[in-house]
């Protein structure tokens, strides 16, 4: 138990990364063996999560369970990790989506190995992000998150695979370039690449950089920072990427887009951006401002607008989000006061929530696919009627996406406006149009897929959602409904983190 305890983070982190050795040492024809270690081994980080979920000290501040070791120290940089109430709720998302993804991915037929290996070395990738205390080795486990993801689109997508993976990498990178260029311009001038030093350093410079005045320098490394996290999120006018990687990724790999990879922006404005540049992050907090609402809008509309139904839950990532980004601005303007508090709050419950959500919406959108061959919401039709079971899941999920009271969407949604009315009032009326849009394309989603007359081009010939299929939607449904009555068990330890940081 000492062992675990030291170096909890480190076996959460690379015991995927051992799980693809394992599984890379099988017989690809041991298709069924293969599904079933991946599975398995999945299993292990959600456990150990769970575990420190219970060990961790949320009235406790600064980071917890540490570990650091040399790993560059030309450069000063380390093996550095760490997390906090801000970074555990993430890790927990992603260990317990990675499994969920990968019993959805039962149904995949074709190079069952390599897809596995490639899955679970993004879930390392991603964990890395969550939980590296060390701005180089962040930036490192940034790209190798966006590999893996490139080649289960490219492979294992639809007809259009390769131009939405090509965009994919291409707008993901070209933010990475700016992100890498302030990143190791801050190592240099801090001296050391270890977030908890640089914060100390970075923060207390004045006079002139490079032969600029120190504020200059700092708001170009602050919108380089801004434009890498935007186009991850993404907020307008930098999401055109992803609903085409939704549309051609394969439904695990959706799932884990929108559940996990969508979140890696976020974390980034509220571990890096916010703490390193406070005063270039209020002064231009207006921006920020513009992107989350014209995000919130834009996505609900071009939801509204969609009869492709995976398509119309893309659009809604980048509607929700936006609420997201809506709460850092705020944190950003009223840095230290109570209205910064409850948005922020709200933002990192946000993020949280959206993952369950949208996974489940996604992971709905492929069972009917994988049925009926057609995302096409007008050929569908009174699908209640064959398919019951399937339809009072998509239901509830459906809801909890809407931010129906009593599940989890309304009380982040509700904290993030309460938070930012009083901050910009203007900004958060307008945001509510994106609201109404969103009542108004999933009603009108459901609608066209389970209400009506039923379509008799499907009568026998559509299945119900099988028990495998249940057991992926089982736990984002129960945390649904935990958060949505009982939000205090993870809004307490994120309240605590929020207020100690910012």
């Amino acid at each position: 138990m000492d062992f675990i305890g030291k170096h909890i983070l480190t076996l959460i982190l690379f015991l995927p990364t051992v799980a693809a050795v394992v599984i890379f040492c099988l017989p690809k024809k041991r298709e069924l063996l293969i599904k079933w270690v991946a599975l398995l081994f999945s299993l292990f980080p959600l456990v150990l999560t769970i575990i420190l979920w219970f060990w961790f000290q949320s009235d406790q501040a600064g980071f917890q369970f540490q570990e650091q070791a040399i790993w560059f120290p030309s450069i000063a940089s380390t093996y550095h990790l760490g997390i906090d109430g801000i970074s555990l709720p993430m890790v927990l998302l992603t260990t317990l989506l990675t499994p969920l993804a990968l019993l959805a991915s039962f149904s995949i037929k074709d190079r069952i190995k390599p897809y596995m290996i490639l899955f679970l070395l993004l879930e390392t990738g991603m964990l890395g992000v969550f939980i590296a205390l060390d701005l180089l080795l962040f930036f490192v486990f940034w790209e190798i998150g966006l590999v893996p993801m490139y080649f289960l689109i490219n492979q294992w997508g639809g007809d259009k695979r390769n131009y939405a993976s090509l965009k994919f990498i291409l707008y993901t990178m070209a933010g990475s370039l700016g992100l890498l260029l302030s990143i190791q311009l801050i190592g240099v001038v801090a001296g050391t690449f270890d977030l908890p030093q640089v914060m100390k350093v970075w923060n207390g410079l004045s006079g002139t950089l490079l032969g600029l005045p120190i504020g200059t320098v700092k708001a170009v490394a602050f919108w380089a920072f801004v434009v890498a996290f935007a186009i991850k999120v993404p907020v307008w006018p930098f999401h055109t990427w992803l609903p085409d990687a939704h549309t051609e990724a394969p439904t695990p790999g959706s799932m884990i887009l929108a559940g996990v990879l969508l979140k890696l922006g976020a974390y980034g404005f509220l571990r890096l951006v916010l703490p390193l540049f406070p005063a270039e992050a209020k002064r231009f907090a207006g921006g920020l401002v513009f992107l989350a609402v014209m995000a919130i809008i834009f996505g609900a509309f071009a939801a509204f607008g969609q009869r492709d139904f995976k398509k119309l839950v893309a659009y809604s990532s980048i509607n929700h989000m936006g609420f997201v980004v809506l709460g850092i601005a705020v944190g950003a303007a009223a840095a230290g006061t109570e209205n910064a508090h409850l948005a922020l709050n709200g933002a990192v419950l946000q993020m949280f929530n959206h993952g369950l959500s949208a996974a489940g919406m996604f992971f709905l959108v492929g069972v009917i696919y994988e049925r009926a061959h057609t995302r096409n919401l007008d050929d569908f039709g009174g699908l209640f009627t064959l398919m019951p079971v399937f339809g009072g899941l998509l239901t509830f999920i459906s809801m909890a996406s809407l931010g129906l009271p009593g599940l989890n969407g309304f009380v982040s949604e509700f904290l993030v406006v309460r938070g930012s009315w009083p901050v910009f009032t203007i900004a958060t009326a307008l945001s509510m149009i994106g609201l109404l849009f969103t009542g108004a394309y999933i009603l009108i989603a459901l609608r066209k897929v389970l209400h009506g007359p039923v379509n008799n081009h499907w009568v026998g010939h559509l299945s119900e959602i099988n028990m495998r299929e249940i057991l992926v939607l089982a736990p984002l449904m129960v945390l649904i409904l935990a958060i949505g009555i009982w939000p205090a068990w993870i809004l307490d330890l994120i309240n605590k983190a929020v207020i100690m940081l910012y």
